[in-house]
C-alpha cells in the first residue's frame, strides 16, 4: 500500500514575480534598445510572438478543452491509438518491380503505409503495374495512398481491381485515392477535363467505396500552397477552401456532408519551425470542425485524417546531411501536433531518387520518434502551453479571415483563375526569400556554416516529367514548388562551373580581436562558393601584404574588430593595393570612415543585413 504523495509548493516562500518587474529587468539588460525590435518576433502572417507568456495569457476557451471534444483543437479522438501515427513512405518509381522491392524493404523496416506517385514518369496507372508493384503487400493491413494528379481515376480503378483480384472484403480495404483536382490545377496550371467533371468522378468513387469506411477518396491539400511559399494561415485557408469545394461537390452529387467528410483527408506540410507546425495542425482540426459544424455535420469532423509530409521547401541540395536534422524536427512537430500519418522525405530528395540508405534513414527518424521518444503516446502534449495555445488561436483566426476572403471572391477555383491566390502567396514567398537572402533566416549548410567541397552525397536524377497529353480544358498560372536555398545553390553551382574562387582574408591583430568577424567572413563567402584563405592574423599592414603576395590570390578582404579596423584598415588597404590586390573588400560597416577607406583602396564592404545573394553574385562576376 502506498501513501498519497504530498503536494510540494517550492515557490511558496518567495514573493510572486510580476510582469512589470520582469520587464524592468529586461529593459535594463537591453540598455536602451527597442524591446519590440529586439525581443518580439513575427510569423510570415504578421502574428506577434512575445518573448514570454504567463498565466495571464491563458485563453479562457482552452481551460476546459478536452481531446475528442469540439472544436477538436486538442485532438480528434479522446485517446491516440497505438503508437500515435501511421509511418508512411513515398515512392516515385516508374519500374513496378523496383517499386515493389523498395516497398517491401520499407515495410520490413517498420513502415505501416505506402504513398505511391502514379502517372507521368512514375508508376503506370494500370492494373498490371499495380499487381507487380504491390505483390506480397498485405493490402488488408497496409493502406495505400495514391498521389496521381490527373491520373487519379485510373489509379483508383487499378487499386480497386487489385483489391478485387485478392478478394479483399470491402470492410477490410484501406487507403486514399487522393483525388484533388483543385490542387492539381494549382500546381500544374492545367487540367485536361473540367473541374466539375473531375469532381463528379471523385463523388462517384465516394459512392463506389461507401462500404469501405477506411478508404478516403479526396484530399484537400494545403501542401500545394506550402511548397509555393505560403504562410501557415495561407496554407490552412487553401486547404479549407478546397475542403468546402469538395463538400459542395459531394452534396451536389447526392452525398451529404456527414457521409462525405470521412471520405476526405487533409494534407499539410510539417515545417522546420516545430511550434508553428504544432499550432498549424491544432488550428487545422479546429477549422475543419468549424466547417463541418456549419454544415450540420460537426460529429463527422473527427473522421477527417490529417496527413503530413515533411516540407519540401526546407530541403537543401548542398550538405544534404543537414536535411536529416530538418526532417527530424519537422517529424517531431507533426507528431506532437497530432498528425494521423507522416511522410519523412529522404535526405537526398532534393538531389534525386532516394536510394535504400536514404529511405532507411527517413523511416528510422519516425521509428525513433515513435518507439524510443514515444511522441505519440500523449494526446496533444502542447495543450495548455500559453504560447502554443495563443499561436494556435491566432493562426486559426488569420486562416479563417483569408478563407472568408477567398470565398467572398467566388471560392478557390475563381481565385486560381483570377490569379489572386498565386499573387498573394507569391508576396509571402518573396518576403521569405528576402529574409533568406539577407541571412536573417539562417539555413544551416546553405547560407549559414556552408560546407565547401564534395559532401560525398550523390543521387540518380529524377526522370524528366512527362509532357501533358491533349488540350487543357482549363488553365491557370501554376504555383510552382521551390526550395528556400535555391538562390544560394545557384551561386554554388556557378562557382563550381568556374572551378572555384579564392579571397585572401587579411585578419588584423590577435585571434581574439578578429576571430568572430573572420569566422563570419569565411561563412559568408562560402555561401557563394568562395574559399576564404584565412590565418591566425597579422600584426601589421606590411605582414598582411607580404602574405597576400605569397597566396597567389588577386582579391583580398580586410577583417578585424571595429577597434582594430579604426587603427589599421586604411594603412592595410593601401599596403594590399600596393601588393597587387585587384579587388579589395572589407568586412564590417565602414561608418563615418567610408570615404577615407574608399580613398585608401577599399572597393566593397561586406556586412550583415545586406542582400547576400546579390552581393555574392556581384562578387563572383568580379572574380571571374
Amino acid at each position: 500500500m502506498t501513501t498519497p504523495t504530498q503536494q510540494l509548493h517550492f515557490a511558496q516562500d518567495f514573493p510572486a514575480a510580476s510582469i512589470d518587474e520582469w520587464r524592468a529587468l529586461v529593459e535594463k539588460a537591453l540598455k536602451g534598445a527597442d524591446f519590440e525590435k529586439r525581443l518580439v518576433s513575427r510569423t510570415a502572417d504578421g502574428l506577434k510572438i512575445n518573448p514570454l507568456y504567463t498565466r495571464g495569457d491563458a485563453l479562457q476557451s482552452t481551460v476546459d478543452a478536452l481531446p475528442g471534444k469540439p472544436p477538436l483543437t486538442r485532438g480528434a479522438q479522446p485517446v491516440r491509438d497505438g503508437l500515435g501515427w501511421d509511418i508512411r513512405t513515398f515512392h516515385i518509381e516508374s519500374d513496378p518491380k523496383a517499386t515493389n522491392a523498395a516497398i517491401l524493404e520499407d515495410l520490413e523496416g517498420g513502415v505501416t503505409s505506402i504513398a505511391l506517385q502514379v502517372g507521368g514518369a512514375a508508376l503506370p496507372a494500370t492494373k498490371e503495374a499495380f499487381s507487380i508493384a504491390l505483390a506480397d503487400v498485405l493490402l488488408d493491413v497496409c493502406p495505400i495512398a495514391l498521389v496521381a494528379g490527373e491520373n487519379t481515376f485510373d489509379a483508383a480503378l487499378a487499386l480497386m481491381a487489385e483489391w478485387d483480384a485478392r478478394s479483399i472484403a470491402a470492410t477490410d480495404r484501406q487507403g486514399s485515392f487522393g483525388a484533388d483536382p483543385l490542387g492539381t490545377l494549382a500546381m500544374t496550371g492545367r487540367l485536361s477535363e473540367t473541374v466539375d467533371t473531375a469532381l463528379a468522378r471523385a463523388v462517384a468513387l465516394m459512392k463506389a467505396t461507401e462500404a469501405s469506411a477506411r478508404v478516403q477518396v479526396m484530399t484537400a491539400d494545403g501542401v500545394v500552397a506550402h511548397v509555393a511559399g505560403a504562410s501557415e494561415a495561407q496554407e490552412l485557408a487553401f486547404m479549407l477552401s478546397a475542403l468546402v469545394a469538395y463538400l459542395r461537390a459531394a452534396e451536389k452529387g447526392g452525398v451529404g456532408p456527414a457521409q462525405a467528410l470521412p471520405k476526405i483527408n487533409v494534407a499539410l506540410a510539417a515545417d522546420i519551425d516545430e511550434f508553428s507546425t504544432i499550432a498549424k495542425l491544432r488550428a487545422a482540426r479546429h477549422l475543419i470542425w468549424r466547417v463541418a459544424d456549419a454544415c450540420g455535420a460537426g460529429d463527422a469532423a473527427s473522421a477527417v485524417k490529417i496527413n503530413c509530409p515533411t516540407s519540401y521547401r526546407i530541403m537543401a541540395k548542398r550538405d544534404p546531411w543537414t536535411n536529416i536534422l530538418r526532417t527530424t524536427i519537422a517529424c517531431a512537430g507533426a507528431a506532437l501536433g497530432g498528425a494521423d500519418a507522416i511522410v519523412v522525405l529522404p535526405f537526398t530528395f532534393a538531389l534525386g531518387k532516394p536510394d535504400a540508405f536514404s529511405r532507411r534513414v527517413a523511416r528510422n527518424i519516425q521509428i525513433v520518434c515513435q518507439e524510443e521518444s514515444h511522441l505519440g503516446r500523449v494526446n496533444d502534449p502542447a495543450g495548455g502551453s500559453w504560447y502554443v495555445e495563443n499561436l494556435t488561436d491566432e493562426i486559426a483566426k488569420k486562416a479563417w479571415e483569408i478563407f472568408q476572403d477567398i470565398e467572398a471572391r467566388g471560392g478557390l477555383l475563381a481565385c486560381l483563375q483570377s490569379g489572386f491566390i498565386q499573387e498573394t502567396i507569391a508576396k509571402t514567398a518573396d518576403a521569405r526569400a528576402k529574409s533568406v537572402a539577407t541571412i536573417r533566416q539562417e539555413l544551416t549548410g546553405v547560407n549559414a556554416f556552408p560546407l565547401l567541397g564534395d559532401d560525398g552525397v550523390h543521387a540518380d536524377p529524377w526522370p524528366e516529367p512527362a509532357a501533358p497529353n491533349g488540350e487543357a480544358a482549363i488553365a491557370v498560372t501554376p504555383m510552382k514548388p521551390h526550395r528556400l536555398g535555391e538562390a544560394f545553390e545557384a551561386l554554388r553551382d556557378a562557382a563550381d562551373a568556374h572551378g572555384g574562387f579564392n579571397v585572401f582574408v587579411a585578419s588584423m591583430g590577435e585571434i581574439a580581436d578578429h576571430n568572430i568577424r573572420t569566422t563570419w567572413t569565411k561563412n559568408y563567402l562560402a555561401a557563394g562558393g568562395i574559399t576564404a584563405l584565412i590565418s591566425d592574423g597579422y600584426k601589421s599592414p606590411e605582414a598582411a601584404a607580404e602574405a597576400f603576395r605569397k597566396s597567389g590570390a588577386t582579391t583580398a578582404c580586410i577583417c578585424s574588430s571595429d577597434a582594430i579596423n579604426a587603427a589599421l584598415a586604411e594603412p592595410t588597404a593601401k599596403a594590399l593595393k600596393a601588393a597587387g590586390a585587384k579587388l579589395l573588400l572589407m568586412s564590417g560597416r565602414p561608418g563615418d570612415s567610408e570615404a577615407a577607406l574608399k580613398a585608401a583602396g577599399v572597393d566593397q564592404f561586406l556586412f550583415a543585413g545586406a542582400d547576400a545573394v546579390a552581393t555574392l553574385r556581384n562578387l563572383q562576376d568580379k572574380l571571374a
